[in-house]
């Protein structure tokens, strides 16, 4: 299976999350553990997706210290009771060496918005899936999905600027392969280099 993430004006979108929800879904995800960099007053990667029970390690890359604030970020996808909330301070790196680290695990399926105090503009996502089929669109906003379950399937597509919630589509997976599309309703903005 392949989709397309498009904005709304028809270009790929990357860092979009496409879960599907197969009617047998399977084992669980897997728990890992993921680093999250801060470099150059930004989060990388930008949008990261783990399994419930997952760990982040965030560590400082930037000569200067920096805040982490994690808050859930709902829209439908998480419980906004989930509690996903956590605060860390690191230090900023010296000559020939990394900064702080520190860890954090995540419980709860939904998006975690990722923010620095010291740094307003700062900002990163973190998506906690419950289904083993999620996967991170590329460059070319495409996601793609290997030996997903025949029968039945949800899909739904999650990315950190639109605001609203798009209905889930129901689907059936056969031998044939799928090739398909989705379009937010927005225009992300562009990463800068």
């Amino acid at each position: 299976m392949q989709f397309q993430v498009l904005d709304k004006e028809g270009r790929a979108v990357p860092d979009a999350v496409v879960v599907l929800y197969p009617a047998s879904p399977g084992a669980p995800p897997v728990a890992s553990k993921v680093t999250i960099g801060q470099q150059r007053m930004r989060f990388l990667p930008p949008v990261t997706v783990v399994a419930p029970g997952s760990t982040l390690h965030f560590t400082n890359l930037d000569r200067w210290d920096h805040h982490i604030r994690g808050t859930t970020a709902a829209l439908g996808f998480a419980d906004p009771r989930a509690g996903a909330d956590f605060e860390l301070r690191l230090a900023g790196a010296e000559a020939g060496a990394s900064g702080g680290e520190a860890e954090v695990t995540v419980d709860k399926p939904g998006p975690i918005l990722l923010g620095c105090h010291l740094h307003s503009s700062m900002r990163g996502h973190v998506f906690v899936s419950d289904s083993a089929w999620t996967v991170k669109t590329d460059d070319d906003g495409i996601a793609r999905f290997g030996a997903v379950p025949e029968g039945a399937v949800q899909l739904r597509v999650w990315h950190p600027e639109q605001l609203v919630e798009l209905p889930r589509r129901n689907l059936q997976v056969g031998a044939a392969p799928v090739l398909d599309s989705v379009q937010l309703s927005v225009v992300p903005r562009r990463k800068r280099s």
